[in-house]
């Protein structure tokens, strides 16, 4: 009996994690992508060809990879290279 309470258990917990793990993130419309913001490693998508996706910034402040910002603040935001920018950036590798 207790075997399958604990199975049971453990199928729940995993059918909880796995429903989380794949529903969509939320809209925020209180946020904006901002570019040539994140520190390598740090942004959180769009990093340009042969990167995958979320922190596979190869620099800091790479133009073409982007952070997620208060709507508003990101060409407000100052890097030692420039501002941040709303579309992607050229800036030197």
């Amino acid at each position: 009996m207790a075997k399958v309470n604990i199975q049971s258990a453990l199928a729940a917990s995993l059918l909880a994690v796995l429903s989380f793990a794949s529903a969509p993130a939320a809209s925020d419309d209180s946020k904006e992508k901002c570019y040539g913001v994140a520190l390598k490693g740090q942004n959180d998508c769009a990093a340009g060809p042969g990167t995958t996706c979320a922190g596979t910034s190869k620099v800091d402040y790479q133009g073409n990879a982007w952070k997620l910002v208060p709507k508003g603040t990101c060409t407000a935001m100052t890097t030692p290279l420039g501002p941040g920018s709303l579309t992607p950036i050229t800036r030197p590798s």
